[in-house]
């Protein structure tokens, strides 16, 4: 790999990245690649949990598969982070790069400065806040939060108390699944009262805020949990609270997760949960390379139904997200306010594929 010498001192991350583009113009690298394979780069945004760990065994898999070479970084949820990783890859010399950016209204800079070098980017799980990128693979997180509101409604009849406990409203997702959620309780569910709390995708805060709720209102009977991350304190507090019952005891707590991580499904079969909603963490990778694939070859695409079952659609002028599936999971497959579901043990669920 040849490169041209960055005459430039940084002060930070971004300045970095910044005066990366201004000095090469985006033209000032040569991308190489391994048996004239494109190569490109993918930042991890974090390998602390089940998801995303699952997303990280699947990326090179998906790679070798679409006939590209890659390059990888972790963020670690740390948008100054990634900020420094884009510039690695740069001088690597990625021809597109992939980004999960947990905080999507702090990623502007980075993606113009992406833009200007001539560099095309896909985020998945997450769309930015403000900035162009070529494409977003996604889910739709609206649809998250509904269905789990229509499940957890169905559960409780209408009425009583549920605890939801949010991500980070400072990232799209969070608002999203909250709005979603909330939105859906306030039209079909008035007679429910939920308690939201912000927990910025920590299992400890999670843990914490629903054992407040839990010892203010012992008549609590439903939680939608907006991330596995907070499976496992919500099980130890349900546990301790002597609530873990199983579904047909009246002292059970319908809970409600979403990622479709091994775990959950597990929970679900053997009735410590009821439900999640599993995230394509398999097709998150596949599609995030096949869109850079795309990027690099010149191919553009329009919003409407794609060939692999999801719908491309405008989110803003020059944004478009393909939102793929994300199913209802329950135990028994059952349709709950007019929402399909796939059994736990289905064999189509990423879930259970994993070795």
């Amino acid at each position: 790999m040849r490169l041209r010498p960055v005459l430039c001192s940084t002060a930070s991350a971004l300045s970095a990245l910044v005066l990366l583009s201004a000095c090469s113009g985006g033209a000032g690298i040569t991308a190489t690649s391994s048996g004239d394979k494109p190569l490109v780069g993918v930042d991890y945004p974090r390998s602390d949990t089940d998801f995303w760990n699952a997303y990280i065994k699947y990326t090179p898999e998906y790679a070798k598969q679409l006939g590209l070479s890659l390059k990888t970084t972790n963020s670690q949820n740390d948008v100054a982070k990634l900020a420094a990783n884009a510039q690695t890859l740069i001088l690597q010399g990625v021809k597109g790069i992939a980004m999960a950016p947990q905080s999507t209204f702090a990623i502007a800079p980075i993606l113009a400065q992406l833009q200007a070098a001539k560099i095309p980017v896909v985020t998945i799980d997450t769309r930015p806040d403000t900035g162009k990128v070529y494409m977003v693979v996604r889910a739709d997180n609206r649809a998250y939060g509904e269905k789990a509101c229509k499940y957890l409604g169905t559960k409780l009849d209408g009425k009583g108390k549920l605890v939801m406990l949010q991500g980070d409203l400072a990232s799209i997702n969070g608002r999203d699944r909250t709005e979603g959620f909330n939105d859906c309780m306030r039209k079909n569910y008035p007679g429910i009262k939920v308690f939201g709390e912000a927990t910025n995708w920590d299992g400890a805060v999670a843990a914490q805020k629903l054992q407040n709720d839990l010892t203010a209102h012992p008549d609590i009977k439903g939680i939608y949990i907006q991330s596995s991350l907070a499976l496992s304190g919500t099980l130890h507090v349900l546990r301790r609270e002597g609530l873990l019952a199983r579904p047909k005891d009246e002292k059970h707590v319908f809970v409600v997760s979403n990622d479709g991580i091994p775990r959950e499904l597990k929970s679900i079969s053997n009735g410590t949960i009821d439900a999640t909603v599993s995230q394509p963490a398999n097709l998150y990778a596949k599609y995030a390379l096949y869109y850079l694939k795309a990027a690099i070859d010149g191919k553009t695409f329009k919003p409407g139904k794609t060939d692999h079952e999801s719908t491309i659609v405008r989110v803003r002028d020059g944004l478009l997200e393909d939102q793929l599936s994300a199913p209802l999971v329950t135990a028994d497959g059952g349709t709950y306010g007019g929402v399909p579901s796939l059994k736990g043990t289905d064999t189509s669920l990423w879930g259970n594929s994993l070795d």
